[in-house]
């Protein structure tokens, strides 16, 4: 079910992105190609889509291992936990959403999360977290903020107002690129302790 949901979250998003819907403040939507171009750049539909391949992987192999399968399990859990976080801490108040554009956000920051998150918790897979997948899994997120950095110097666009430096600065934007990584570590790190004290998942 998870899958499924986050699945239609991110398709009913694109539509909506398509056909030049709200996108936090954007009052005046630029050109389609532009549009769809921001849209992947958005750190809640890359964490939407992960939640979505890996739910949807684990409905047909609920026991599936390996090294770079536990990271990217791991990846989508806190990238959709982050999402979660970092919009109702940061974005939910700059958003003023109605019909289809409200409904779109409340399932990729709020529904997809929980359900995720509640099927982590209840059917794992674990154990499967250690230090090398903990690292692992940090690659992702810290690439995204590289690489969204540098598509702001280069266009002048960042997709979350906290990183833009022409609205609040350098210091402000790398003060919240701190705060978001340590989130991260600490969300790493609560799952990790989770993961080696809940009873192991699925049951053999």
């Amino acid at each position: 079910m998870v899958g499924l949901v986050a699945c239609a979250a991110v398709v009913l998003q694109l539509v909506l992105v398509a056909q030049g819907g709200t996108v936090l403040d954007e009052v005046e939507p630029p050109g389609l190609a532009a549009r769809l171009g921001r849209f992947v750049c958005y750190f809640t539909i890359q964490s939407n889509v992960l939640v979505a391949v890996t739910s949807l992987v684990l409905a047909r192999d609920p026991a599936r291992d390996g090294r770079t399968w536990r990271a990217v399990r791991l990846a989508a859990i806190l990238g959709i936990t982050i999402t979660a976080v970092v919009h109702f801490v940061l974005l939910r108040p700059l958003l003023d959403l109605d019909g289809l554009d409200a409904l779109a956000d409340t399932l990729l920051h709020k529904v997809v999360p929980v359900l995720a998150v509640a099927a982590w918790v209840g059917w794992g897979p674990r154990p499967r977290i250690d230090r090398r997948t903990i690292l692992s899994a940090l690659i992702w997120p810290v690439a995204w903020l590289a690489l969204t950095l540098v598509v702001r110097q280069a266009t002048g666009w960042v997709p979350y107002p906290f990183l833009d430096a022409d609205e609040n600065g350098w210091g402000a934007v790398a003060v919240s690129c701190i705060a978001v990584t340590a989130l991260f570590v600490v969300a790493a790190l609560g799952a990790s302790a989770l993961d080696r004290r809940m009873r192991p998942a699925p049951r053999g």
